[in-house]
C-alpha cells in the first residue's frame, strides 16, 4: 500500500506505483509516472512527462520536469527518465528536455546533492555522483561512475568520460577524458584516477595499460592524432577501446599538454585527499 499524505496534490493522470510514499504538500502533476518503493518528500514538485524508478528518494525543494531554460522551447512533448534507487537532493533541479521527442537521462544509483541542476538534453549515466552546486548546461553527457565535486559549472555539450574525477570548484569547458583526475580553473588534468579504479576493482594491467596511455596521449610529442594511431596498434581491451572512441568522437578538444604539465600539484591533493 502507498502512503499519501492528504495535503499532497497528485493530479489525475499521473501514475503511482506500489509502496510509494508521497509527503505533505508534494505535488505530482499529469503524466508522472512514479514506479514501487520511490519516496517524494514534502514540497517536491514534478512536472511533465517524468518516469522516476523504483526505490528513488526526491527529498524536499525538488523540481523535476519542468520547462527547460531553452528560449528554442516551443512546448513540443519532451521526457524526464530518472532511474532506480536514486537519491535527488534538496533543490535539485531536472529540467525537460528540448526538441520533440528527447529525453533528459539520469541513470541507476545517482546521488545529486542539495542545490544542483541538470538542464535540458543532458544524459547522466549510472553511478554518479555531483556534489552540491554542480551544474550541467543543455546537453551534457556524464558517463557511468563519474565524480563531479561541488560549486562546478560543466559547458554545454561537454562530455565526461567514466570514472573521472572532477575536483571541487573547477570550470570545464572541454570533454574530460574517462579514468582521468583533474580540477581548476582552467581545468588541468591530472593523471589517471588512480584511487577510484582500485576502489572500483580494474586490475593491474588495465591501470598499467591505462596509465601508458595516457602519456602516450598527454605526455608525449605525438598529436592526438598520431597517438590514437599508436595506440590502436596496442594490445586491445575494453577500457583501451572506450579511451580510444571517447578521444575519436570529441568535439569540444581536451585539456592542452601545457596544462597537465602543471597540474601535479592538483594530482596530488586529489589523491590525498581520495585516499582518505
Amino acid at each position: 500500500m502507498s502512503k499519501i499524505d492528504p495535503r499532497a496534490v497528485i493530479e489525475p493522470g499521473a501514475t503511482v506505483g506500489k509502496n510509494v510514499t508521497v509527503e505533505a504538500y508534494a505535488v505530482i502533476k499529469a503524466g508522472v509516472v512514479l514506479g514501487e518503493d520511490c519516496v517524494i518528500k514534502s514540497h517536491a514538485y514534478i512536472d511533465g512527462n517524468t518516469t522516476i524508478g523504483k526505490g528513488t528518494v526526491v527529498w524536499p525543494g525538488a523540481s523535476i520536469g519542468t520547462k527547460p531554460q531553452d528560449l528554442k522551447f516551443r512546448g513540443e512533448i519532451t521526457y524526464v527518465s530518472i532511474g532506480e534507487y536514486c537519491e535527488i537532493r534538496e533543490y535539485v533541479t531536472i529540467n525537460a528536455s528540448c526538441g520533440e521527442g528527447s529525453t533528459v537521462k539520469v541513470g541507476n544509483h545517482c546521488l545529486l546533492m542539495a542545490y544542483c541542476h541538470v538542464a535540458h538534453n543532458c544524459e547522466v549515466g549510472d553511478y554518479v555522483i555531483m556534489a552540491n552546486n554542480s551544474m550541467l548546461a543543455g546537453h551534457v553527457i556524464l558517463e557511468d561512475h563519474v565524480i563531479i565535486g561541488g560549486m562546478t559549472p560543466i559547458h554545454q555539450f561537454v562530455r565526461v568520460g567514466r570514472y573521472a574525477m572532477v575536483g571541487g570548484f573547477s570550470r570545464v569547458t572541454h570533454d574530460i577524458p574517462p579514468y582521468t583526475l583533474g580540477a581548476g580553473y582552467p581545468y588541468k588534468l591530472g593523471g589517471l584516477n588512480l584511487v577510484g579504479l582500485k576502489r572500483h576493482g580494474f586490475s593491474m594491467q588495465t591501470r598499467q595499460q591505462l596509465t601508458k596511455a595516457f602519456k602516450i596521449m598527454f605526455r608525449s610529442e605525438l598529436s592526438h592524432a598520431e597517438a590514437i594511431r599508436r595506440l590502436e596498434q596496442e594490445m586491445p581491451s575494453q577500457e583501451l577501446e572506450h579511451w580510444i572512441a571517447f578521444f575519436k568522437s570529441s568535439k569540444r578538444g581536451f585539456a592542452s599538454p601545457e596544462q597537465i604539465a602543471e597540474a601535479q600539484d592538483v594530482l596530488e591533493e586529489l589523491e590525498v585527499t581520495g585516499s582518505k
